[in-house]
């Protein structure tokens, strides 16, 4: 029995044993069954400033297909024409920073965790297998992955004017991810806060967007890369200048029990009298 493995940013398909058969018998038919052994990895993720994050790959073996050594994984940053660095088995550089989310040999996840993102790991990711079957010896790539990263949102009134409020956050430059305000569960035209930071030099450009605060309520802003929430941050307006604060419903309680504490010792006490 082969095994399928589907990777998704935020979102998991759980498919049944049959289901997974027809997904590779279908896959076979549309690569020709030219490609036995492929390497799947994901177009794009995002990872947060200074947070963790799976590079995710997985291997897929048709069922005619019979490995007869472990494949040899490679994982490279690559950061130019020509020149890379070997995220596994570690370089230097990577050597506290990267382990292996499955390290059972004969599982055909070959995904690694990256610790502690920074600017600089923001690029294009490629998993590479040595592969050994029956009578061939290969190697089989994936199609890299394209890292990256966002730092904290910054959502808040603006300091000359109280009555615009700007979303703002630093994205690495890449395809495009979309930023949008939201009032009460509805989308608002936006414009933008002030003009991006111009130094080329820079691993990063600030999104930012804004809104004229509309009425009380709260306002949500949102980073989104195609389908996918990334990141929001939430701002409570409240017009009247007054502080709200929640209802103190534990008080509440504890006040109630006070008088029903002290009639139940005078029920006790007079049926003990009687």
């Amino acid at each position: 029995m082969f095994k399928v493995i589907l990777s998704e940013t935020h979102h998991s398909l759980k498919l049944t044993k049959w289901g997974q058969t027809q997904l590779m018998i279908l896959y076979l038919l549309i690569s020709g069954t030219c490609s036995l052994v492929t390497v799947h990895q994901p177009p794009v993720i995002m990872a947060a400033l200074g947070r963790a994050v799976v590079l995710q790959s997985n291997l897929i073996l048709s069922p005619d297909e019979k490995m007869s050594a472990q494949p040899v994984l490679y994982w490279d940053h690559l950061k130019g024409d020509s020149d890379s660095a070997r995220l596994w088995p570690s370089s230097k550089s990577y050597k506290s920073r990267v382990a292996l989310m499955d390290s059972n040999e004969d599982s055909f996840n070959k995904s690694i965790l990256l610790k502690n993102v920074q600017w600089d790991d923001s690029g294009k990711y490629l998993c590479k297998l040595s592969i050994t079957t029956e009578g061939k010896k290969f190697r089989e790539q994936g199609k890299p992955t394209l890292l990256m990263v966002y730092d904290s949102m910054i959502f808040n009134i603006t300091a000359h004017d109280d009555s615009l409020l700007c979303c703002e956050v630093k994205v690495t430059r890449g395809p495009a991810v979309v930023l949008s305000i939201f009032h009460e569960g509805s989308e608002l035209e936006t414009g933008d806060c002030g003009p991006e930071e111009a130094a080329a030099a820079l691993p990063y450009v600030t999104l930012s967007k804004s809104v004229h605060v509309r009425g009380g309520g709260n306002y949500e802003c949102q980073l989104h890369l195609n389908a996918d929430l990334i990141t929001k941050s939430s701002f409570q307006n409240n017009p009247s200048g007054v502080e709200v604060f929640p209802e103190p419903w534990p008080l509440y309680g504890s006040l109630l029990l006070v008088p029903i504490t002290v009639l139940l010792g005078l029920i006790i006490v007079q049926k003990c009298r009687s």
